[in-house]
């Protein structure tokens, strides 16, 4: 399954929600895995993000609706990359 990664800063809201209950996290985290995504890892960030997700998905229109339904909440803004590992760029580029 291709990888994205998930760049994510918490809104005002997200803030007073992580706060307040900071098990959401992962409660998000099994929300996304309900529609479909596999969570490889995830790092807390100190800088311009807060969170950096690292997911499969299926395809880039999974990946759009993921981002899409967690952006619509109003707790985190996001920035979706797709990735590609280094070996499959050189074998690309050869």
């Amino acid at each position: 399954m291709p990888v994205y990664m998930i760049l994510s800063k918490l809104t005002d809201e997200g803030r007073t929600t992580i706060k307040e209950n900071p098990e959401r996290i992962k409660e998000v985290n099994k929300e996304m895995r309900d529609m479909g995504a596999v969570i490889r890892e995830q790092y807390a960030l100190l800088g311009e993000y807060d969170f950096v997700t690292i997911l499969e998905a299926e395809n880039n229109e999974m990946i759009t609706k993921i981002a899409m339904e967690m952006g619509s909440r109003g707790t985190i803004d996001t920035l979706t990359l797709a990735a590609m590992p280094i070996d499959d760029l050189i074998e690309a580029m050869g």
